[in-house]
């Protein structure tokens, strides 16, 4: 099966929201399913290095972004969100994070079996 799932807050807002999403994405894999990960607004941070958890939280969401990469998750990364969104603007995007845009966002929804949002 298909899995897009789209992410579009903060990485770090005080939630588990993101936190959950990744760990989704992990079991999803591990499941065998193919995912597909699209980063937009101001979740794009997440795909830069710089981006580092803050004090007291204890989970690096960058690594876990990282470690989908790594296990075959696709993961594109909006290119006009690069210098609109998020608390590092402007940042590049780190290694295997695609810089991507809407037209393929859109191509992945109509092949995607399940799109999931957080």
């Amino acid at each position: 099966m298909k899995v897009l799932i789209i992410f579009n807050r903060e990485p770090y807002d005080m939630t588990d929201v993101t936190w959950n999403g990744l760990r989704l994405a992990k079991t999803l894999r591990k499941n065998g399913h193919e995912v597909r990960v699209f980063l937009m607004n101001d979740s794009v941070d997440m795909a830069r290095d710089v981006c580092k958890p803050p004090q007291g939280y204890d989970q690096d969401l960058s690594q876990m972004l990282k470690e989908l990469i790594a296990d075959g998750a696709t993961v594109r990364v909006c290119g006009t969100c690069m210098a609109r969104c998020g608390i590092y603007r402007n940042h590049p995007y780190f290694d295997g994070a695609e810089k991507s845009t809407m037209q393929a966002l859109s191509e992945w929804v109509i092949d995607s079996d399940r799109i999931i949002t957080f």
